[in-house]
C-alpha cells in the first residue's frame, strides 16, 4: 500500500512538472522580442529609425565601443572607415557573447570627433546594418579618451 501511494504521489508530481514546463515554454514564446521600426523618409535615408518599439526579450546595455586597431592589432589611427568597421565588429562580438547580433540593436549613440565624417558614417551604417536601423543620435565632440579614436558607439539591444 505504501508503494502505491508513493507512485500515485510521484505520478501527480510528474504531471504537475509537465504542466509547469508547458507553461514555461509558452511564457518563453510570449517573451520572444518583437520590433516595430517607426520610419520617415529622411531618417531612412540617413540610416536610422525615428524609434524602435520592442516587446519582450532581454535588454543588453552596451558600453561605449571604440577601437583604433583592427582584429589583427594593426593600427587604424587616422583611418575613419577602418575604425567604423572595427567598432561594428567589436559591437557584433560583444552582442554575440551576450546571445545577440547586430540586428538586435534598437538604439545607438554615436560620438564623432569630426562632424565631417558624419556622411561617411551614415553610408557605412546603412551598408553594415541593412534596412531596419536602430534609433540613433550622432554627437560631435572635441575628442575621446584616447586621441587616436575617431568615433565611439554605445547602444541598447533587445534579444530573445
Amino acid at each position: 500500500m505504501e508503494n502505491f501511494a508513493r507512485r500515485k504521489f510521484l505520478g501527480k508530481l510528474a504531471l504537475l512538472g509537465g504542466m509547469v514546463g508547458v507553461g514555461s515554454a509558452r511564457a518563453a514564446e510570449a517573451q520572444a522580442p518583437t520590433r516595430q521600426f517607426v520610419k520617415r523618409d529622411a531618417s531612412q535615408a540617413s540610416g536610422y529609425s525615428q524609434s524602435v518599439i520592442t516587446q519582450g526579450g532581454r535588454i543588453i546595455w552596451l558600453a561605449g565601443h571604440a577601437t583604433d586597431k583592427d582584429a589583427s592589432g594593426k593600427s587604424l589611427a587616422g583611418d575613419f572607415e577602418g575604425q567604423v568597421r572595427a567598432v561594428f565588429a567589436f559591437i557584433e562580438d560583444t552582442l554575440k557573447k551576450s546571445g545577440g547580433k547586430l540586428s538586435d540593436m534598437v538604439t545607438m549613440t554615436v560620438f564623432l570627433t569630426d562632424p565631417r565624417n558624419h556622411k561617411t558614417f551614415t553610408n557605412m551604417r546603412r551598408e553594415i546594418l541593412g534596412d531596419n536601423f536602430p534609433a540613433s543620435a550622432s554627437i560631435a565632440i572635441s575628442h575621446l579618451a584616447t586621441p587616436a579614436l575617431l568615433l565611439e558607439i554605445q547602444g541598447v539591444a533587445v534579444i530573445a
